[in-house]
């Protein structure tokens, strides 16, 4: 499966930041502190710039930034990004297109059942395209599986928009 470089940006960023937040052993207290990147000496941004050049790479943050997956802010008098949580949203569903999707070793399967609000339409029209992304099938009404190991990306996008509370994830033996 062909993974736009839109995608491929967004998962790298999202990962450099994973991989930052964790090995300092810390969470920034702000919100949006935790998805800050240095503007010039961040290293997804000097491999993409020279992989594509300075105004592909141009084009790149600009139709992020107008998409809604990216701000520009200037803290401590410097210039950074910040992913949003559309663009946590859109790095997450990119990673499951970027690698092959394995399945869970135990044979298990996750089962996922949701209440969501009738005046919440938008949020649960969200969780079911984040739950195909993902490689969710729809079981029965509100009710969907997969055989894959996701469900830490599950929660990571759950939490992210809030749908936590409306959710319940089970790990099952087999489907009848």
């Amino acid at each position: 499966m062909k993974v736009s470089v839109t995608d491929k940006f967004l998962w790298d960023v999202y990962n450099f930041l994973e991989n930052v937040n964790s090995a300092a052993g810390f969470m920034f207290k702000a919100p949006t502190m935790r998805n800050w990147l240095p503007g010039e000496e961040n290293p997804i941004f000097k491999k993409y710039k020279k992989e594509k050049g300075r105004r592909e790479f141009n084009n790149l943050i600009y139709y992020l930034k107008r998409r809604g997956y990216l701000k520009v802010k200037n803290l401590e008098s410097r210039h950074g990004m910040i992913i949003t949580k559309l663009g946590i949203s859109k790095a997450l569903r990119a990673s499951f297109k970027l690698g092959k999707a394995k399945k869970r070793k135990d044979g298990k399967w996750a089962m996922l059942i949701f209440d969501i609000p009738q005046k919440h339409r938008k949020s649960r029209d969200l969780l079911r395209s984040i739950l195909l992304n993902l490689g969710y099938e729809l079981f029965q009404q509100s009710v969907w599986v997969t055989p894959y190991d996701v469900s830490e990306k599950t929660e990571k996008l759950l939490q992210t928009h809030s749908l936590d509370r409306y959710v319940k994830i089970f790990l099952i033996e087999e489907l009848s």
